[in-house]
């Protein structure tokens, strides 16, 4: 594990053993106990601190929003985009630890796997140092993405509805491709389709997934208009 890493680190960590879990690749754990020596335990804790964080923050910045605003916020700001940016920002990918054939492939590259490493981080920071100490880390990476919210996000789902309606068209179709992944990190492929033209995403809930093929459809029907 990096030094260099966990010295950027405003926490430090009074069992260094869950930052190097953290940091652990479930590739280079072999056999049963894979899951639990790897970064995935981690992940599913430092996944639901994030969104109290985030819930928290949000109903504090926006004291007038009403449920609906500050829960398209929270979708936008524990997502898989965001987590993987926050992670580029603060080099994670730099820091894992995976096999050498697993990094000649660019697999610290990869958005999910940076964005799985981002909350597993979050989850080590928790177990060790308290809400406290998560919520310190995240208000601080997290700060340049909340302050950019000073509109809820569009809803992909309701603005493609809205082109097709506009358009005398029949109400986007979706269709769940597949479901796959362990229980606490699911990830679902979902299609949607508007006349003739369809796109494909993907997420770790049916929701998640289907407001994804949304955005990519709309935008590749906005940019045909």
């Amino acid at each position: 594990m990096s030094g260099d890493f966990a010295d950027r680190l405003a926490h430090r960590f009074a069992d260094p053993g869950l930052l190097r879990q953290a940091l652990t690749h479930r590739s280079l754990t072999q056999g049963r106990n894979r899951g639990l020596a790897s970064n995935e335990r981690l992940e599913f804790v430092g996944d639901r601190v994030l969104g109290l964080v985030i819930a928290e923050w949000l109903v504090e910045r926006f004291p007038g929003e009403r449920e609906g605003g500050l829960g398209q916020r929270l979708a936008h700001l524990v997502n898989q985009e965001t987590l993987a940016a926050v992670a580029g920002r603060i080099a994670i990918g730099e820091a894992l630890i995976v096999p050498a054939s697993e990094a000649a492939t660019g697999v610290r590259r990869r958005a999910t796997v940076l964005a799985d490493a981002c909350e597993a981080l979050i989850g080590a920071l928790y177990l060790d140092g308290g809400l406290a100490a998560a919520r310190d880390f995240i208000r601080a990476h997290w700060a340049e993405e909340v302050a950019a919210l000073a509109d809820a996000p569009r809803d992909s789902k309701t603005a493609l509805q809205e082109w097709a309606q506009g358009r005398g068209l029949a109400l986007p179709a979706y269709r769940t491709v597949s479901a796959e992944g362990p229980s606490h990190r699911p990830r679902f492929t979902v299609t949607v389709s508007v006349g003739e033209q369809s796109a494909e995403a993907a997420g770790v809930t049916k929701r998640e997934a289907e407001k994804a093929a949304a955005a990519a459809l709309l935008a590749r029907l906005e940019a045909g208009s």
